[in-house]
């Protein structure tokens, strides 16, 4: 029998190969098929237009090439292949300040730092910030009926140590949050303490309150901070305000916020999932309730409560995200605190919270605290 010439298959291997380089450059082109985006913190560079200024400077080469390398056709799925093949062979993990933990559970290593007090930044100067925020606590309550409230949410760092990687280990040492604790209660500074909380219960809860593929406290604890924000400040202003509820909760494979620490790792197949709880949450009739007005600055870790509908229970809410975006309650467009009048702002909320998690205490406020103590100062 007569058998084909090699050349035949050498042909059709090279056409195929064509066929293959030529895919991505046909995508970017065309944007024929539709990409899953990656996730976390992705920049992907401006492209630029050509000039004769911007040619001889080289500075249209540099930002053509960049823009290309981050931008061709089909390139998040080359990147999800890159990270499920290290992640699966080698057990390396390409998302920034990332690590897995005993049992594979994923921390940010910056809870890590901060349960150990690597960061630090001494009592000193955290009496210093406490003695400024019980001066704001005092003025906004005595002059003009407004609250404030601290809250320290839950940390994954204070919640898992058992499960922190083998290394690299620190020496245990004083921590920003023992000490903002210890400080504000003593100065009788309004705190929340959910941090402790959360570890006092954590096997007391008939639901988990932190996923092990995730950066913040889970869908169902967050439920339960919120109704504890309401229910505090029901009691600071003695007030009736619409309270949040649920009479049924699913129970899901982790998602969303739950799995965030896992979709930021950019792979081909999710991890195994443990299953969570969803409440399926109401809020009171506002008939005969009173909403106050709510500031938050705070942390990603208001984004749950944010996305839950906490802000039905108030009248007006902004949320200053890291005290630089505003992001309204109301379904405005988000805007910057550099573009609003700080004393304004206070004067149009009842309540102002204070809120973030273990690893941001070293910058807690993000200069909110040192700006309402000098506006106060200069009112009195």
């Amino acid at each position: 029998m007569e058998q084909k010439p090699k050349t035949d298959y050498r042909k059709k291997l090279f056409i195929a190969m064509m066929i293959m380089l030529s895919l991505p450059l046909l995508q970017t082109v065309t944007h024929l098929f539709k990409e899953k985006s990656l996730r976390g913190v992705i920049t992907v560079p401006e492209n630029t237009n050509f000039s004769i200024n911007n040619w001889l400077s080289a500075s249209y080469q540099t930002k053509k090439e960049k823009y290309y390398h981050d931008s061709f056709g089909f390139r998040s799925l080359f990147v999800r292949i890159n990270n499920q093949i290290k992640l699966s062979l080698f057990r390396e993990v390409h998302a920034f300040g990332v690590v897995f933990g005993k049992k594979n559970y994923l921390f940010a290593e910056k809870y890590i730092k901060a349960w150990y007090g690597v960061d630090y930044i001494g009592i000193d100067s955290i009496a210093h910030r406490v003695a400024r925020l019980k001066y704001i606590q005092d003025e906004l309550s005595a002059r003009y009926h407004k609250n404030l409230i601290i809250a320290i949410t839950a940390g994954k760092g204070s919640y898992y140590p058992e499960f922190f990687p083998a290394s690299p280990t620190y020496p245990k040492g004083p921590t920003n949050y023992e000490t903002y604790v210890r400080l504000a209660k003593d100065s009788a500074l309004q705190i929340i303490d959910f941090n402790s909380w959360f570890v006092e219960n954590k096997n007391k809860s008939p639901y988990p309150l932190y996923p092990k593929y995730g950066m913040h406290w889970s869908v169902y604890g967050a439920t339960l901070v919120a109704d504890s924000l309401i229910s505090c400040m029901e009691s600071l202003r003695s007030i009736d305000m619409p309270s949040i509820s649920y009479d049924r909760v699913k129970i899901k494979k982790a998602f969303q916020d739950d799995y965030d620490l896992g979709d930021g790792l950019n792979l081909l197949f999710k991890l195994p999932r443990e299953k969570m709880a969803y409440p399926v949450i109401k809020f009171e009739p506002e008939e005969g309730k009173i909403k106050p007005s709510v500031l938050v600055i705070a942390d990603s870790f208001y984004w749950n409560l944010f996305k839950l509908g906490i802000t039905k229970a108030f009248s007006n809410s902004d949320f200053w995200y890291y005290n630089q975006e505003i992001f309204h309650g109301l379904g405005e467009p988000p805007g910057s605190t550099k573009q609003v009048d700080l004393w304004e702002q206070i004067q149009k909320h009842d309540v102002i919270i204070l809120m973030a998690t273990e690893s941001n205490l070293p910058e807690f406020g993000w200069g909110f605290i040192e700006s309402t103590y000098q506006l106060l100062k200069s009112k009195n």
